[in-house]
């Protein structure tokens, strides 16, 4: 039997906030696929269907106890990790990169969950960390050991960008824990030839490049920094109130590339401007301080852990996608979430979403 207080405490407010992110960002893909030859289904309809498919695995995330994801968390874990490791070797190469298993009649990309089941497994692993003092550098092996190995074999596929969410996602959990600065600086004076020897001997060179023409956007114009010079053309064009819905240049005239993924807010602020991106980031802004008011009101610390590590898998990605199509940060192809068209993205999301309304709804039976 279904406990009514589930019901009487089920938090409103962070799903209609998710409704009108994912509304404004099914209008803004209508206009950014107007200009597209389409045969079949238009991409608008297809983000609705996976808003819709979203939803479905949101309600069954919130009718499990989130307490169980805690005794599962290493078991999905050790999954996960079983099939990048089957993705690199027999995985759908597309693109120069290969990221997809097929599994008969359907194809997964099993980067995505990770995230997702590494917030998990970082929230089992730190729930019975006392947090006194903050962690030691003993006490950050294990942590980093945890996320150490899918974020490297998710380079290797590759795919930089979501082995960059890991980490901060990772980074963001331990800044909630606590570190103790002398742990911090250690690991600080570790990371310089890390990076060095990830730049020289890891590194692609198409990665090597959309480093270096964030740098410098006009080293190679028509190259490798056409997006980002074409996105800030967007961007900037849009001025105060916008040009209007479906009247952005860059758009219509299919100027700018990957305009209903990885680009669409470069779509929206040349459509709306200024006023209409201020309202987008408030809607991120609540969305994450929602989240984290969700982490400070339950009353365990495994659940706090799985809201504070969610909460920062969306900040993460709005952040970077944000910061990359108006060339604060290098273009390393990470959607915006909720917003931007793909299946796979808007799944993770919504799957997130359900945690968050899970520990919300049970925070009064603990």
């Amino acid at each position: 039997m279904i406990d009514r207080r589930l019901i009487t405490n089920f938090d409103w407010t962070l799903l209609v906030l998710v409704l009108v992110i994912g509304a404004v960002g099914v209008m803004n893909i209508y206009s950014a696929s107007a200009s597209y030859t389409i045969v079949g289904t238009p991409y608008y309809v297809k983000q609705l269907y996976w808003i819709g498919v979203g939803l479905v695995l949101m309600v069954l995330v919130c009718s499990i106890d989130y307490h169980l994801f805690e005794d599962v968390a290493f078991w999905f874990y050790g999954l996960l990790c079983l099939l990048l490791l089957v993705v690199l070797a027999v995985g759908k190469t597309s693109m120069g990169a290969t990221r997809w298993l097929h599994l008969g009649f359907f194809s997964i990309q099993p980067s995505e969950p990770m995230k997702i089941v590494a917030i998990m497994a970082l929230a089992r692993l730190m729930a019975n960390y006392p947090g006194i003092g903050g962690l030691s550098l003993r006490g950050l092996a294990a942590p980093l050991l945890l996320v150490g190995g899918p974020a490297l074999l998710i380079m290797k596929q590759p795919d930089l960008g979501t082995a960059i969410l890991v980490l901060l996602i990772a980074c963001s959990l331990l800044a909630y824990v606590g570190v103790r600065i002398s742990a911090l600086v250690t690991c600080v004076i570790a990371a310089v030839p890390t990076v060095y020897l990830a730049w020289h001997f890891h590194l692609r060179d198409y990665q090597k490049n959309r480093i270096l023409n964030f740098l410098d956007p006009e080293r190679d114009p028509l190259g490798s920094g056409y997006h980002i010079i074409q996105s800030k053309i967007a961007v900037g064009s849009g001025g105060i109130v916008g040009k209007g819905f479906m009247q952005g240049t860059q758009t219509q005239l299919r100027f700018l590339p990957e305009q209903h993924t990885d680009f669409a807010f470069s779509v929206f602020a040349e459509e709306w401007g200024f006023v209409g991106c201020m309202v987008v980031l408030l809607l991120y802004l609540f969305l994450v301080l929602w989240g984290l008011h969700i982490a400070s009101r339950c009353n365990d610390r495994f659940g706090s852990l799985l809201a504070v590590g969610v909460t920062a898998m969306l900040f993460w990605h709005a952040v970077i996608n944000i910061g990359m199509v108006i060339g604060l940060f290098p273009v390393v192809g990470v959607p915006l979430p909720l917003f931007s068209y793909g299946g796979t993205s808007m799944i993770t999301s919504m799957v997130g979403v359900g945690i968050l309304l899970n520990i919300s709804m049970r925070r009064f039976m603990f």
